[in-house]
């Protein structure tokens, strides 16, 4: 929604961890031969690949700057965790996704941290249990859906470990046009300890 034909009204939002480059790369080449053999399906960018902690859906552009302070204190007091991109899966055979492993306790603490920053600043969301995992691809409607497939094919793969860094508070244009989904960061905060290097391409 925009007023005036100007800047949007609302946005998007959601909070989330990124892979870094690495780990991804190790997704990637695991996931090639399923890109050639089923290019119908609706692929996620390798650049937008995250671990969504909370899913806050449109609000108001006005209220994500009430975010940044709270969730930049929040990334200070955290350590970074240890994760690993492991196996697949899908939901209703519509959605493919990768596993995580690692430090998953420690996930959900952080996931625990953020939800109750979110509400402290007043913002309501759909808090949903978290299920630990990094979309990769959606069928198209009307189309081929060979998610189960692709997600068996994912089921032994194991890649290392990673530190989770960043902590990403992450805006998209869902719902605002016919092309390909695209996020983009609107902050992001280094997890206490972990260094302010560059931002990986998520």
């Amino acid at each position: 929604m925009t007023v005036d034909g100007a800047s949007p009204a609302t946005v998007r939002v959601f909070i989330a961890l990124a892979p870094p480059d690495d780990a991804k790369d190790e997704l990637a080449k695991e996931l090639r031969p399923a890109w050639d053999a089923y290019p119908d399906l609706r692929w996620n960018r390798i650049e937008d690949w995250h671990i969504t902690l909370a899913f806050l859906g449109e609000l108001p552009v006005a209220s994500v700057p009430l975010l940044r302070g709270p969730l930049g204190e929040l990334a200070a007091a955290q350590h970074p965790l240890e994760l690993a991109l492991r196996g697949g899966g899908h939901f209703d055979e519509r959605v493919l996704w990768s596993g995580i492993g690692g430090d998953l306790d420690g996930l959900h603490r952080l996931a625990d941290g953020v939800r109750a920053v979110v509400q402290g600043c007043g913002i309501a969301f759909e808090g949903r249990p978290l299920r630990p995992h990094l979309t990769l691809a959606r069928a198209r409607r009307g189309g081929p859906a060979p998610v189960v497939e692709t997600a068996d094919a994912l089921a032994s793969f194991a890649g290392r470990r990673w530190p989770a860094a960043r902590l990403h508070l992450v805006g998209s244009n869902f719902g605002r046009g016919p092309g390909p989904i695209r996020y983009r960061d609107i902050d992001a905060w280094p997890l206490g300890g972990a260094s302010r290097g560059p931002l990986s391409r998520s």
